[in-house]
């Protein structure tokens, strides 16, 4: 058989990945699935991106790496608009058929848990959240072995002549370094001095802001949709997801704006 859009896609398996739980099935839950399948797929673009990344970043390669950055970027803004359409259900539709999803939950997406480990986020919560399935658990575990965006980005700075200190990591909740003063007089001298590395900087900036604003999106769809209810995965819902707001991963870069 010759290639094809059709089989080098995969478009008939593909079609065939939206089963509906509700009985009888409910209009809204087909939208519900293909939102949600749509982000794992984005989510697994994004740790693609981010190996190639880290990579760039490592080997010093200013133009491959914003170039990969804004790619990033891009993938995140289209994120944030598909909640515009998530947004279009309402509470009583959502609620026709959100007890047939049991205790499924976007909680347990193990990539976008991989994202924020990437990110520098550790949390010993959600890696026992995957307990009754070791494979993943694993999975997560491995990530925290791997290089963090911080990290990778302060050896590109170094290998840029800069004397910028490498992160150590100290905390096992939460981010996972801490700021640096020291490494803020240092991120000064480059932002005023070295365009090229101010321009990566920004990106990072833009990244990190991002990520806020997905998160911000998030949590007010799903007080839109379900109030203060707990979520189908028996997390906190809107709760927990308002503690994740104002967490920015890459703090140093924040803290020198004032500086200028």
């Amino acid at each position: 058989m010759s290639l094809t859009y059709t089989n080098y896609l995969n478009v008939d398996k593909l079609l065939k990945l939206q089963e509906p739980k509700s009985e009888p099935e409910e209009h809204d839950e087909m939208l519900f699935i293909i939102i949600h399948q749509s982000y794992e797929l984005w989510f697994k673009q994004i740790l693609h991106e981010f190996d190639k990344l880290r990579t760039d970043l490592e080997n010093g390669n200013t133009w491959a790496s914003a170039k990969t950055m804004r790619r990033i970027l891009t993938i995140l803004k289209t994120m944030v608009s598909q909640i515009d359409i998530l947004e279009t259900m309402t509470p009583l539709e959502f609620n026709s058929f959100r007890g047939f999803l049991q205790q499924a939950s976007g909680f347990q997406s193990v990539q976008f848990r991989e994202m924020e480990i990437i990110c520098g986020m550790r949390s010993e919560h959600i890696i026992k959240v995957h307990a009754d399935q070791p494979e993943l658990q694993q999975q997560l575990i491995d990530r925290e072995k791997e290089s963090t965006l911080w990290e990778s980005f302060c050896k590109y700075l170094q290998k840029m002549g800069h004397p910028i200190k490498d992160p150590k990591r100290v905390n096992e909740q939460g981010l996972v370094h801490n700021s640096s003063e020291e490494n803020q007089k240092t991120l000064v001298e480059i932002m005023n001095n070295d365009p090229e590395a101010a321009l990566l900087c920004e990106l990072f900036v833009d990244y990190d802001e991002g990520l806020q604003e997905w998160r911000y999106r998030h949590v007010k769809m799903v007080e839109r949709t379900i109030g203060t209810k707990k979520g189908t995965g028996g997390s906190d819902g809107a709760k927990y997801l308002r503690q994740t707001l104002n967490n920015p991963i890459f703090p140093d870069l924040w803290a020198i704006r004032t500086q200028f």
